[in-house]
């Protein structure tokens, strides 16, 4: 391969090298002859395989050494697998760890991803034209494309690629059987990795650059000796709570939501980040009509609870209008337009809040104190996102005292709870599971989206009628430019 080896420095500032390094810390310690997981000699259709390792051996191990179960054992190895520590050499197209007697090997360090910048678009051309050359055209589907989109952007040097993979492959041939099947084997771990199929999950995904180092050490100037000073004081001033106290929140805040948690329980029909199934996200939309009883049950935990989500707030609009206090929804709901909203309609927005709820002989006119009000008209001289914030939280605070408890006796709520629906638990098989992983398809990019959308919106307007004077006007200010 024709991998330059140049430091990622950005890659080396990002917090995830933390847990590669772990991850590298882990398999040396499985590579060790005495206390590691066993290799040997194993046959691989008619060659033979030095230091080969078993899946089972290696969950046995994962499970020995962190004293887990085999279900976890098994989807740390799978995430070895996945950032390429380990490969398979029988099934090279998933990049999963089976706990059978399938044969894995460790990979060399140089292809270790904190070890490599990501590699080029000239090294796969490479990888492919060299696999295009020993396959003689016949490659995978997705490898096919990628090799045809790289021509028509590399043409100017294809000649120079197409000349190092027959190098590289004239080279290969000169080994020994062994030794250019275990090549081939990491080679192609290497590039699955990096350049996996349409519809896997990649496990080499990775956010912003940081230019910074967070763990080197500042420089002590005036300026760092002041923010230390401000941070103690704002600690010394912070109010402090009994770690018995604290814990004890924490314990039934957990407890309470544990089984409303989809990573930490068990999710109904099934998880759809495991089966590919999406009716859990269809049965779980903002606004669907009948929601689950699990999502009803999440309302009645809190307050906040109800208003976060639409379908609990949509109920509780019902309510309201039943009392003919709708009013204070709709004006909480306001706020929070404001306050998350764009800031050129900021204005626009706090006048028309004021003489829809606070103005005298406003049409929906809340009841708050006069002291409050005072504050929020002085602050509406000058809007910003805040200014009603004084407004909102009287208004949060009476529907939670008194309006809450009553829409949880009431029976809209009742009759909510009575349709709720309960879903089955889905039973996928294995080969249902790998069905659905194959038909899995990454999502558009949102620039991609953006695009189409700025290109609908040219049609309609090429296909909506013309205004010729609005034309005119712009090509005699063309002219006068």
């Amino acid at each position: 391969m024709t991998i330059r080896n140049v430091r990622d420095h950005g890659q080396r500032y990002r917090p995830r090298m933390a847990c590669l390094k772990k991850v590298e810390n882990v398999v040396l310690e499985m590579q060790d002859p005495k206390t590691g997981v066993k290799s040997q000699t194993q046959r691989l259709v008619i060659t033979t395989i030095p230091h080969a390792i078993t899946g089972e051996d290696i969950v046995a191990w994962i499970a020995n050494r962190f004293k887990t179960d085999a279900a976890e054992a098994r989807a740390m190895g799978t995430m070895m697998v996945a950032f390429g520590y380990i490969y398979p050499l029988q099934d090279h197209k998933r990049l999963i760890l089976k706990p059978d007697t399938s044969l894995y090997r460790f990979q060399t360090p140089y292809f270790w991803p904190a070890q490599q910048w990501l590699v080029e678009d000239t090294d796969y051309a490479i990888y492919l034209a060299k696999r295009n050359i020993r396959k003689k055209g016949m490659l995978e589907l997705y490898e096919q494309e990628q090799y045809n989109n790289l021509y028509k952007w590399m043409n100017h040097k294809w000649d120079f690629i197409v000349m190092q993979a027959k190098e590289q492959y004239r080279a290969g041939k000169e080994r020994k059987k062994p030794d250019r099947v275990v090549f081939d084997c990491q080679e192609r771990a290497y590039w699955v990795v990096h350049r996996p199929p349409p519809g896997t999950v990649s496990a080499m995904d990775y956010g912003h650059d940081r230019m910074v180092d967070p763990n080197m050490e500042e420089k002590k100037t005036p300026d760092y000796y002041r923010r230390i000073i401000m941070f103690i004081q704002q600690c010394i001033m912070r109010p402090r709570v009994k770690s018995s106290v604290s814990i004890g929140a924490l314990i039934k805040y957990t407890t309470t939501y544990k089984e409303h948690d989809p990573f930490l329980h068990t999710c109904l029909p099934s998880s759809p980040w495991i089966t590919d199934d999406v009716t859990y996200w269809t049965l779980n939309m903002p606004n669907v009509e009948t929601p689950t009883k699990m999502r009803v049950e999440r309302w009645t935990f809190s307050f906040g609870e109800l208003l976060m989500d639409p379908r609990g707030r949509a109920d509780f609009r019902l309510f309201l209008k039943k009392e003919f206090s709708g009013e204070n929804l709709a004006f909480w709901e306001a706020c929070e337009d404001l306050k998350w909203g764009a800031a050129e309609t900021m204005k626009e927005k706090a006048q028309q809040i004021y003489k829809t709820f606070l103005a005298r002989g406003a049409p929906r006119w809340i009841n708050i104190d006069g002291k409050t009000m005072d504050i929020t008209v002085k602050g509406l001289a000058h809007p910003h996102r805040y200014v009603l914030d004084a407004a909102q939280t009287h208004i949060y605070m009476l529907m939670k005292k008194d309006s809450y408890g009553r829409y949880l006796k009431s029976p809209v709520f009742k009759e909510t709870q009575k349709k709720a629906v309960a879903p089955e638990s889905h039973r996928f098989t294995e080969t249902q599971l790998e069905q659905n992983a194959k038909r899995r398809r990454p999502s558009l990019s949102p620039i991609i989206l953006r695009q189409q959308e700025e290109e609908q919106k040219a049609k309609l307007a090429a296909s909506g009628p013309v205004d010729i004077t609005q034309v005119m006007s712009k090509l005699e200010r063309k002219q006068k430019n």
